[in-house]
């Protein structure tokens, strides 16, 4: 019987940031390749899984399990933490490992770094939601951006590498230090780029992204998104549940979004149900739901485990040998080998 103890891989950041870089076609088609496996239920995707500290209410660690169960099968958990006062460290707030099981043994076959992934996958994901939903395909007048870190960051360089023309850039963020960092990081990449208010930002944009560490809603007022624009809310808790309940919202998944104190979340507590979620991504993609361009279009994604899994295959298969370090002798013998 054959016992030959399994290698284990490692591919960290320098690695995959130029491979996300020049691949921005393959990683979107990855990501919406696996919202259509989970919609036709070839995924196991559980509930994420937070590690809090009362103390430290705004740190929190997530675990993040799952599985693609396609005839090239892959299998593992993103363990991502976010520390906001890291900022003030010079750190990132998140950072993250991703590790990947063999379907057939169980052994870890490979651990990739996964915050470059991870802020990778959401911005793919928000310019799918965008794709959908903006009434003016690849065309936007004035992007609003709420909340100036990687996050938001990795999503405006991925539309430009999309070909999305962005006329107008408004920044809001707590910090004027970010701000300015990301107009340096975003310098020539849109025509116009400025700073103003919370309000002026969503008033002002026909879209809006919204990616902070908030953990419960600051942005209160249904008038402010009274123009109808594309709300692309990658941080799940920043809108309060009068502007959900009075939007078209759609998430990556309905029953993952309504957990953990979303602004979706809060919107069902309030009224008891969610019959004001239109459905999941893969609805639209697949044309079971049309936009409302007459109120807000909300894209909510509480952010799923396959995605990282989806990108991390694609680099598992493309990357050259000479771009991973492989550990042969990582795991112990095989207790029954003689």
């Amino acid at each position: 019987m054959a016992n030959t103890t399994p290698s284990f891989t490692v591919i960290g950041a320098a690695q995959i940031a130029p491979w996300l870089d020049a691949n921005p076609d393959m990683l979107v088609k990855a990501v919406k390749q696996a919202y259509l496996q989970h919609a036709h239920g070839k995924t196991i995707n559980p509930d994420s899984y937070f590690l809090r500290f009362p103390n430290h209410p705004q740190q929190r660690i997530i675990a993040l399990p799952a599985s693609i169960e396609s005839d090239d099968a892959i299998t593992g958990i993103k363990w991502i933490s976010s520390f906001p006062e890291n900022i003030d460290k010079g750190l990132d707030r998140a950072s993250a490992v991703l590790i990947i099981n063999d379907r057939h043994t169980g052994y870890p076959r490979a651990c990739l770094e996964g915050s470059l992934i991870s802020a990778a996958r959401t911005a793919a994901s928000a310019v799918l939601g965008a794709s959908y939903l903006h009434p003016t395909p690849k065309k936007i007048k004035r992007l609003g951006v709420i909340g100036c870190g990687p996050i938001a960051h990795n999503t405006l360089g991925l539309l430009v590498k999309l070909g999305w023309e962005i006329d107008k850039l408004c920044m809001c963020d707590l910090s004027e230090t970010r701000i300015q960092i990301f107009r340096d990081k975003s310098a020539g990449w849109v025509g116009t780029s400025y700073s103003t208010s919370l309000e002026s930002t969503i008033r002002e944009s026909d879209m809006v992204l919204i990616t902070t560490s908030a953990t419960q809603p600051y942005i209160t007022s249904p008038a402010w998104f009274s123009h109808a624009p594309t709300v692309l809310h990658m941080s799940l808790r920043d809108l309060a549940p009068e502007i959900i309940l009075a939007g078209q919202n759609i998430a990556d998944d309905v029953s993952h979004c309504l957990k953990a104190q979303t602004s979706p979340h809060l919107a069902s507590q309030q009224v008891g149900h969610h019959d004001f979620m239109a459905g999941g991504i893969a609805d639209l993609i697949e044309q079971r739901i049309v936009p409302d361009n007459k109120q807000p279009r909300i894209f909510s994604p509480f952010g799923m485990g396959i995605l990282d899994l989806a990108v991390a295959k694609q680099l598992l298969d493309t990357l050259s040998t000479d771009d991973k370090v492989c550990i042969d002798d990582f795991f112990p013998d095989s207790y029954s080998r003689n």
